[in-house]
């Protein structure tokens, strides 16, 4: 079955820092965006990617694309605007699924933050999806102890629940899904896309919201989310370990 992916680019630079759009951010001279699309190409397992990116920036997130492609591959890509938060991001990115691979049953969601998140994760993913799955996402272990916590009216907060840390993931990108569910889990959810404080953080979110399963494949270490100063650095370092 083929496999299109979306991958999102519209978040701001701003905590990195930068006046850019976050996607448009150099590691190790190549822009995050492109690092990203990178690595789904190098799977062999994507057909196609459709970029979500600021309107105002649609004519220089292309050209990192020439001619429709990305760079030193076949594989088509599509640029888009995106919307006001990361949901109708991907819901404009869905619309367009079939100018770079028409007839996808199969979809991935990426964030261009993860950039480093390499093509055997990407397969790894893909692959559940193919055995059977309809919603997948790679997820790491919590290392952290984590409490839950309650605001109070003075500002605080206080501990309500320390959750069992075992049963805990930290959840990362490319989340994996069938079309049918994603298109269905968006359009349930659309009228929630426009705002951020009522948008739904990740697409799996959405899945649940259906009363879905979601299912969980290994993660890894290198598909951090780049969001900070200090990130960047980390994601400087582990290239030059690779």
């Amino acid at each position: 079955m083929r496999c299109a992916a979306v991958l999102t680019a519209a978040g701001s630079g701003t905590r990195l820092g930068h006046a850019l759009p976050k996607a448009l951010v150099p590691l190790a001279g190549t822009p995050l965006v492109v690092r990203a699309a990178h690595g789904l190409a190098a799977s062999g397992v994507v057909d196609g990617v459709v970029v979500t990116c600021p309107g105002d920036h649609l004519d220089q997130v292309r050209g990192l694309f020439p001619g429709g492609r990305v760079p030193g591959t076949e594989v088509p890509v599509e640029v888009v605007t995106g919307g006001p938060t990361r949901q109708a991001s991907v819901a404009a990115g869905l619309a367009a699924l079939d100018d770079v691979a028409p007839g996808a049953g199969l979809v991935l969601v990426h964030d261009a933050a993860r950039c480093l998140a390499g093509p055997g994760l990407v397969r790894r993913v893909v692959a559940a999806l193919e055995d059977g799955s309809r919603a997948v996402v790679p997820g790491v272990p919590v290392a952290d102890t984590v409490k839950r916590v309650l605001a109070l009216p003075d500002g605080g907060e206080v501990v309500v629940e320390t959750p069992d840390r075992a049963a805990l993931r930290a959840v990362q990108t490319p989340q994996g899904f069938t079309r049918d569910l994603l298109e269905r889990a968006h359009r349930a959810a659309a009228d929630r896309a426009g705002d951020e404080r009522t948008a739904v953080s990740d697409d799996a979110g959405l899945v649940e919201l259906l009363g879905e399963q979601v299912h969980v494949v290994p993660g890894e270490d290198a598909a951090l989310k780049i969001t900070t100063p200090a990130d960047l650095d980390r994601a400087e370092r582990l290239l030059d370990r690779s």
